[in-house]
């Protein structure tokens, strides 16, 4: 790992910190006869400001050309050195006239060692947050597939905790069933807002009677809708 043009940094600081440091210390440079290229060198489109008499350069290279007031434009963007090419002399002289210096210099960590173990440079790349959000997205997975499969883990009890709570609710609104954690909804539900009244009394009591009913409908619909987990309380096909 220390052939070539390898340095050794020794610290006993924050690795990451290193990095940041390393990282802001960067220099442009030109693209040279004979060397390979480190990344991909897009020229995009537009205006190159040099004269019609230097089309030879593009048309060494196929990049399609018009000439606009008098000077050279390229059409569309063309990749002119793909990553890991090695440069030609007519792919650095056009990147010169263009006055484009494509390529950074810079120290690159290739490899760390803490504790006796080495380690790729990318692992300095991952934060904490990545780390959570990867932790999130898995325990989140895994509990979509016990409540699909009716293996239970205990993050998915939660779920199924919830969902039996609206079970028992919908069947105690629709039973006219009281206990106390269901008073809530109840109240909820009867302190919503009517409808518009009509004429007389007869007609506002039928009319209220009417809403009561529709929302008791309406409620134990959605409490239904929210209890599509793939496995319910009451009568289902699943086992757990």
């Amino acid at each position: 790992m220390l052939r070539l043009n390898i340095g050794m940094i020794l610290t006993n600081g924050d690795l990451s910190a290193v990095k940041e440091i390393l990282d802001t210390h960067v220099r442009e440079a030109p693209a040279k006869v004979g060397s390979l290229a480190p990344k991909e060198v897009v020229v995009p489109p537009g205006p190159t400001g040099m004269d019609p008499k230097q089309t030879q350069f593009f048309q060494a290279l196929n990049i399609a050309t018009k000439i606009v007031r008098a000077q050279i434009e390229i059409v569309n963007p063309v990749t002119v050195i793909a990553e890991g090419d090695k440069i030609s002399q007519s792919q650095a002289a056009l990147l010169d006239k263009l006055k484009i210096r494509p390529f950074e210099y810079k120290m690159h960590i290739k490899k760390f060692m803490d504790n006796g173990k080495i380690y790729d440079a990318k692992v300095l790349s991952i934060m904490d947050e990545d780390v959570i959000t990867a932790m999130q997205e898995g325990i989140a997975n895994m509990t979509a597939l016990s409540l699909g499969s009716g293996y239970l883990i205990p993050s998915a009890m939660p779920h199924l905790l919830i969902a039996g709570f609206k079970n028992l609710a919908g069947a105690a609104i629709a039973a006219d069933y009281s206990f106390p954690q269901v008073e809530a909804l109840k109240a909820a539900a009867a302190a919503g807002p009517a409808p518009g009244g009509g004429g007389g009394a007869a007609a506002g009591g039928a009319a209220a009677g009417d809403a009561k009913e529709e929302e008791k409908k309406e409620e134990e619909e959605e409490l239904d809708d929210d209890l599509d987990l793939g496995g319910g309380l009451f009568g289902d096909d699943d086992d757990y």
